[in-house]
C-alpha cells in the first residue's frame, strides 16, 4: 500500500508533507516522571490482567457497535420493529442474511462485525413485545389485549405517552433537570411488567451466550439507561464483560429506578463488588443534553470534588460521539474557526414539544474535554477524561452504519418514502440521520474481557461507519525513522503512550540544541500517527490533530493542526489547506479514488507547546467526499436531493485523546 509521510519539527521545520525525503530534526531525551501530587492522572482499572501479558504491538483492531435496540425496545416496537430480536441483531452482525422488521426484504451487512452490544432499553424491556404476543390470560390479559387492538389500528403511540419521564415545557423555558425527576407513567397491567422484564432479560443474555464465539465474534451483554428529565438527554448504554449466568443475577438498572447518573455509577459499584461483573457506561448523544451531559457542575448543581470527578471518569472512561442522531465532535457554533465542524449536525431535542436547538458546551466532546481541563485545575481531578467511540443507536435490530446500506435509525423509516414522513426526533426526517458510526478497539484478543479492558484504557476510537485504521501515539522523541518503520507499532508503544493514555513523563533539561526545542528548556511533545483508509472505501484527504488547552489565563483554547495530507496542495496565507476536491457523480450517486491518498502516516511536534499548560489532543481523519444516503434515496426516487442536507460527505475518524498535564 502506497504511504504518503510527513513529519513536522516545532519552529525549525515548516508545515510539510511528502516523501522519505524530508529531513527531521530528532530530539532524543530521557523521560522522568512528575512528583506525585493530587493532580496526578492515575491509569484506569483494567478489566482482567491479560492486558499486562501480552505485547502491546500484538493489540488487534475490531469493529463493533455498542448500541442497538431490537424489538425488545419499547420505541423500536411502536416504530415498526416486531420481530427483529436479540438473535436477528447478532445474526446480522456476523454477516448472515436476515429478514428485514419493516418490509420484510432480505438484507445483509457488507462486512460483518467482530462484536456487537445489544443495548435495549431498560425501562419495560421487552414488555410491550410480550403483551402483543405472549400474554393471553392472567391479569395483564385485558391490557394485552388494548395493546394488540391499538397497535393494529395505528394508535399504540397514544399508550406511551409518558413512559420516560419527561416535563413538557412552553418554547423558550428552561428549567435544571434535576428540579423535575418524575417517575414514568406506570402500565395498567398489575404489576405484572417486572415477571414480563425479568423474562426478556434471560432471554437477552441467554441469546448473547449462544452468539459468542471467543476469538471469532463477541456477544457483549448490555442495557440503555434512558434518563431524559426536562427532554434533556442524558441516556446511558452499559456494557458488560459478564456471562448470561451472570447477568442474570441482577436486573438492568432503569431511569425508573432514578434519573440521576450517581445513583447508576452507585448501583454499578455496588452490584460489581457483589457479583463480579464489570461494567462501563457509556454517554450516548450529548449534543441534545441541553448542555448538562458535561456541565461545569454535577447535575444538582454541585462542584465537582475529588472523589466525585474520579467516581465520573471511573465508571465512564468512553463517550459515544458520533451516531444516527448526529456528531457529537464539536458544532460551528461552539468552534467557528474549524472548517470541518458543521459535519451531520442534529438539531432537534427528544421531547413532545419543539424548542428551537441551542448548542452549549456541556453537549460536545472538544469542550467537555477543554471542560475537564478546567475542573482539573480547580479541584485536582478531572471528570471528563473520556475516549471517543462511534455507535449506531439502530432500533432496527440492524447494526446499519454504511452509507449505501443505511437502513434507517427505525424500521418505519427505512425505505426512500417513508424516510421523508418519519418524525424521529419531534421534527426530525429519516434523511437527518446519520448513517454512523463504529467503535475501532485496540484489543488482545475478541473477547469480552479484552474488549472491556480496552474501553477502560480508552485505547479504542470513532468513526462516522467508514473503518479507517488509526493508530495514534504521542511521546518526546518520535522522529522521521517512525514513521519509515516496519514495526511503527512496537516503536509506538516503546517510544510512548496510545491514544486514550496520559503523557506522563516530561523531558529532562539537556544542554545545547535540546534547550532551543521548548519553552524553558522543555521539548515539546511528538506524536506518531498512521491512518490507512477503508480497504471497500474512499481515499483520505488529510489528517488532523485538534489540541485543547487552558492559556495563562486558564480559559479554554483550541486549535486544529492540519498535519499531514494528500496531493500537492500547501497551505495558503491564513494557514489553511484547499479543499481535495470531489469525484462524486451528482447524477450517478458514484466516486472514484482518482484523488486523495490510501494512507499517510507522519510525526509531528507541537509547535505552540507550553510545558506549563494542561492540554490534550486527538486526531481527526477525513475521507475524500463521497455520496450521503440521502442523495442516494434521491436519485432512487427520481427526484432532486434533501434541500437541508448536504448530497455528499466526508466520513471521518476521531481517536481518544491524549492528555499532558503540567
Amino acid at each position: 500500500m502506497a504511504r504518503r509521510r510527513a513529519s513536522c519539527v516545532a519552529r525549525f521545520a515548516p508545515r510539510v508533507a511528502g516523501l522519505a525525503a524530508i529531513v527531521v530534526l530528532a530530539t532524543p531525551f530521557a523521560a522522568t516522571p512528575p512528583p506525585a501530587s493530587a493532580t496526578e492522572p492515575s491509569p484506569p482499572p483494567l478489566a482482567s490482567a491479560e492486558a499486562d501479558e501480552a505485547a502491546p504491538a500484538s493489540r488487534r483492531l475490531l469493529w463493533g457497535d455498542t448500541h442497538l435496540h431490537t424489538a425488545y425496545s419499547f420505541d423500536a416496537f411502536l416504530n415498526g420493529n416486531r420481530s427483529a430480536d436479540p438473535d436477528t441483531a447478532y445474526r446480522w452482525a456476523k454477516g448472515l442474511p436476515v429478514i428485514h422488521p419493516y418490509h420484510r426484504a432480505r438484507v445483509r451487512i457488507e462486512t460483518p462485525l467482530d462484536f456487537l452490544v445489544v443495548a435495549d432499553h431498560a425501562e419495560y424491556l421487552g414488555v410491550i413485545r410480550k403483551l402483543y404476543y405472549e400474554v393471553e390470560d392472567g391479569p395483564a390479559a385485558a391490557f394485552a389485549a388494548h395493546v394488540r387492538q391499538a397497535f393494529d389500528s395505528g394508535r399504540g403511540a397514544a399508550l406511551f405517552a409518558g413512559v420516560l419521564p419527561e416535563a413538557v415545557l412552553e418554547p423558550g423555558e428552561t428549567r435544571n433537570p434535576i428540579e423535575d425527576l418524575g417517575a414514568p407513567t406506570a402500565l395498567p397491567i398489575a404489576g405484572q411488567d417486572e415477571p414480563l422484564r425479568r423474562d426478556a432479560w434471560a432471554e437477552t443474555t441467554a441469546a448473547a451466550d449462544r452468539h459468542d464465539e471467543p476469538g471469532r465474534f463477541t456477544a457483549m451483554i448490555g442495557w440503555e439507561w434512558s434518563s431524559l428529565p426536562n427532554g434533556a438527554n442524558l441516556h446511558r448504554v452499559v456494557m458488560t464483560s459478564a456471562d448470561g449466568e451472570t447477568a442474570r443475577r441482577f436486573m438492568p438498572y432503569a431511569s425508573s429506578d432514578s434519573m440521576v447518573p450517581e445513583d447508576l455509577w452507585s448501583w454499578l459499584d455496588a452490584t460489581s463488588r457483589e457479583t463480579g461483573a464489570e461494567f462501563v457506561a457509556i454517554p450516548h448523544n450529548p449534543n441534545i443534553s441541553k448542555g448538562y451531559m458535561w456541565a461545569e457542575t454535577r447535575l444538582d448543581g454541585t462542584p465537582y470534588t475529588v472523589e466525585s470527578a474520579r467516581t465520573r471518569a471511573r465508571w465512564e472512561p468512553v463517550a459515544e460521539v458520533t451516531q444516527y442522531k448526529g456528531d457529537s465532535e464539536t458544532h460551528p457554533d461552539l468552534s467557528p474557526e474549524d472548517e470541518f465542524a458543521d459535519f451531520e449536525t442534529y438539531g432537534y431535542y427528544i421531547q413532545r414539544n419543539r424548542q428551537d436547538y441551542l448548542a452549549q458546551p456541556g453537549d460536545y466532546a472538544r469542550s467537555a474535554l477543554g471542560r475537564g481541563l478546567e475542573i482539573e485545575a480547580r479541584v485536582g481531578a478531572n471528570p471528563y477524561k473520556f475516549g471517543m467511540i462511534g455507535a449506531t443507536d439502530s432500533h432496527t435490530g440492524l447494526s446499519a452504519p454504511e452509507e449505501d446500506n443505511f437502513w434507517g435509525k427505525m424500521a418505519l423509516d427505512s425505505t426512500p418514502e417513508t424516510k421523508m414522513k418519519f418524525a424521529g426526533g419531534r421534527g426530525a426526517t429519516g434523511w437527518s440521520m446519520g448513517a454512523q458510526g463504529l467503535a475501532g478497539v485496540w484489543a488482545e484478543e475478541n473477547t469480552r474481557a479484552s474488549i472491556l479492558a480496552a474501553f477502560k484504557r480508552r485505547e479504542v476510537y470513532a468513526t462516522t461507519g467508514s473503518r479507517i485504521r488509526l493508530r495514534f501515539f504521542g511521546g518526546w522523541d518520535y522522529d522521521a525513522g517512525d514513521v519509515r518503520a516496519a514495526d511503527l507499532a512496537e516503536r509506538g508503544y516503546a517510544k510512548g503512550v496510545p491514544m486514550g493514555a496520559d503523557l506522563l513523563g516530561r523531558p529532562a533539561p539537556r544542554r545545547g540544541l535540546g534547550r532551543l526545542l521548548g519553552r524553558g528548556g522543555d521539548a515539546a511533545p511528538s506524536f506518531l500517527v498512521q491512518a490507512a483508509r477503508d480497504p471497500k472505501g474512499a481515499n483520505l484527504d488529510r489528517v488532523q490533530i485538534v489540541k485543547g488547552w487552558l492559556d495563562a489565563e486558564g480559559r479554554r483554547r483550541e486549535q486544529v493542526y492540519d498535519v499531514v495530507w494528500s496531493g500537492d496542495r500547501s497551505p495558503d496565507a491564513s494557514g489553511r489547506l484547499p479543499a481535495v476536491g470531489s469525484t462524486v457523480d451528482l447524477e450517478r450517486g458514484t466516486y472514484t479514488n482518482a484523488i486523495g491518498e490510501p494512507e499517510l502516516v507522519a510525526v509531528w511536534r507541537d509547535p505552540d507547546f507550553d510545558p506549563e499548560q494542561r492540554a490534550f489532543y486527538y486526531v481527526r481523519v477525513l475521507e475524500i467526499p463521497t455520496p450521503r444516503h440521502s442523495l442516494l434515496d434521491a436519485l432512487a426516487l427520481g427526484q432532486e436531493p434533501d434541500a437541508e442536507h448536504p448530497p455528499t460527505l466526508q466520513e471521518r475518524a476521531y481517536s481518544s485523546p491524549i492528555w499532558y498535564t503540567p
